[in-house]
């Protein structure tokens, strides 16, 4: 049984005894979803839910007398063993070890489906993240989303929407004037512009124009050539990182085209209509002040020219009108510096008469690399700043991605290069990917004794460690949701670590496979079947992160 299943069962106890007229709502009152969770203390049981106190005030009871009702109603479910209340009217239930391994049972069945729902089925989030300057190469900022995106990406289509990755290519502003003219210098052999880029990598673009455009130096406009080609070049340069990172991307939409269609223009003039517009000072300002925002922005400048905002609107209208995939749900991932931008993305919404609930934005904070307990500050390619190529070859793509998804966006991180290369379980992807190659290693070694699932008795799970896998098993389905709730790939990877931990303390105790002259019992069938369904969770949620799962370590 799955605590979704659970959770079901107990909602319609509920209602049994509400249309019994054990428990009466008041007038206007519903009765509140069921949902069951791990009790802290294993004693108190498998599950526990707190319904009892939820509905007690709408149907004017006392929440323990409420809780005897549901529980004399839940103990005589299928697959329930007992019902214990505790405190003010919590329930703690227990289950019958045939209903509890009937989850290993699910899972299998399942298979890379378990966990999954369509809860999201039939909206669009547009995910925009990453989006560097094609200036250079992806610094550690620029990873860590990448990583965190793509897994916030395959967690939301595992909840059924429909994602576009949508990398926004910045191709207007000063950044590419100067990225032109380190190039253009370079070239010359001239030292680069004082702010201007440097490392290694600009002397290769440079060097790869000139292969491509023998006479870039003698054109007319020598700069404006290094700027088309250079910055094409970097670009795929990034996207070639990206898909060796396993981050690829629906969407590359060029800052450029805003304005050069004149969608910027057009918009302005439609701005001006909006009751969030006003004018003031020869400017029209958007009052992003009435949606958190510490002062109002100009949109059309005084001189009728218009203001970065203008295109940060722009780009919002082209997200959510466009003709394939228009975005139910715009969500930004956003560097530390970009906190403003929340209140004016939302205000920018709420001008074009969108509901500003469209809009949300994540703030991710810095990534510090450490090895031998000090800061990793030189790239070998890019001079001064720490690279995705960097990381990736130090660790590889399945540490990096997961030691980057493994913390809450808001949080700064240091990553310890050292650590990541251990094999032991102090390396967290390490202790994760070692768990699903046991398993792999364990199935081996139960085909060669001749032990299968063709037949299996489930109720044989009942040791304390069979009981404590199953219930974090039984936990994944709840925290792919939660992840997905919260925009929180992390929790996945958590979870995925307090799997493995069951899973390593279940290995030690739990053979498989008979010893010397022992029959093959149901017990070893009914264990190897946990084994193979705590593989496939485990495969599973590390797909979700973007990280493989080893059959061999």
């Amino acid at each position: 049984m799955t605590p979704e299943e659970l959770s079901l069962a107990i909602d319609g106890a509920l209602n049994a005894a509400i249309d019994a007229g054990e428990l009466t709502l008041a007038d206007g009152e519903t009765a509140p979803a069921v949902r069951v969770e791990r009790p802290k203390n294993r004693d108190h049981g498998d599950w526990a839910t707190n319904v009892a106190l939820q509905i007690s005030k709408k149907v004017g009871k006392n929440p323990r007398e409420v809780a005897q009702v549901l529980a004399t109603r839940i103990s005589e479910l299928d697959g329930v063993a007992s019902v214990d209340i505790a405190g003010p009217g919590f329930l703690n239930i227990v289950l019958d070890a045939a209903a509890a391994g009937e989850l290993a049972v699910t899972i299998l069945d399942q298979g890379s489906a378990f966990g999954r729902s369509d809860v999201l089925a039939g909206k669009t989030i547009n995910l925009e993240f990453v989006s560097a300057n094609p200036t250079g190469p992806i610094h550690l900022g620029g990873t860590r989303w990448a990583a965190v995106g793509d897994s916030l990406a395959r967690i939301l289509e595992a909840q059924g929407a429909n994602v576009v990755r949508e990398y926004y290519f910045n191709d207007h502003g000063n950044q590419i004037d100067r990225f032109a003219k380190s190039l253009l210098a370079r070239a010359k052999g001239e030292a680069a512009p004082e702010d201007g880029y440097g490392g290694e990598y600009i002397t290769d673009i440079a060097n790869r124009v000139l292969a491509s455009h023998p006479d870039a130096l003698s054109a007319e406009d020598p700069q404006e050539v290094f700027r088309s080609v250079g910055v094409e070049l970097m670009f795929e340069e990034i996207k070639q990182s990206l898909h060796e990172f396993r981050v690829d991307f629906d969407v590359y939409f060029h800052e450029n085209s805003l304005f050069e269609d004149g969608k910027v223009d057009e918009l302005l003039e439609k701005l001006k209509e909006s009751e969030n517009l006003y004018f003031k000072d020869g400017a029209w300002w958007l009052k992003s002040t009435d949606f958190g925002d510490d002062k109002d922005r100009v949109v059309i400048k005084s001189d009728g020219n218009a203001a970065y905002i203008a295109g940060d609107i722009a780009y919002f209208q082209e997200k959510t009108k466009r003709a394939e995939n228009p975005a139910d749900l715009a969500i930004y991932m956003l560097g530390a510096d970009h906190h403003g931008y929340v209140a004016r993305l939302k205000a920018a919404a709420a001008a074009l008469g969108d509901d500003p609930d469209m809009v949300e934005v994540m703030i991710g904070q810095m990534v510090n690399l450490v090895k031998d307990g000090k800061p990793v500050r030189m790239s070998k390619r890019a001079g001064t700043v720490v690279t995705m190529e960097d990381l990736v070859e130090i660790v590889g793509v399945d540490a990096a991605r997961y030691s980057l998804t493994r913390y809450s966006v808001d949080s700064n991180i240091d990553i310890d290069l050292d650590l990541l290369t251990k094999q032991s379980n102090e390396n967290p992807v390490f202790y994760v990917q070692y768990a699903h190659a046991r398993t792999c290693g364990l199935a081996r070694n139960a085909a060669l004794a001749g032990v299968t699932t063709d037949s299996y008795d489930v109720a044989q799970l009942s040791t304390e460690a069979d009981s404590a896998l199953l219930a974090a098993l039984g936990q994944f389905a709840g925290a792919v949701k939660e992840s997905a709730d919260f925009r929180e790939p992390h929790r996945v990877a958590r979870y995925l670590e307090t799997l493995a931990g069951a899973y390593h303390r279940w290995y030690g105790v739990s053979p498989v496979a008979p010893k010397g002259e022992e029959e093959i019992t149901d017990l070893h069938r009914a264990r190897l079947l946990l084994n193979n369904a705590t593989r496939q969770v485990l495969a599973n949620g590390l797909g979700l992160l973007g990280v493989s799962a080893p059959e061999k370590m």
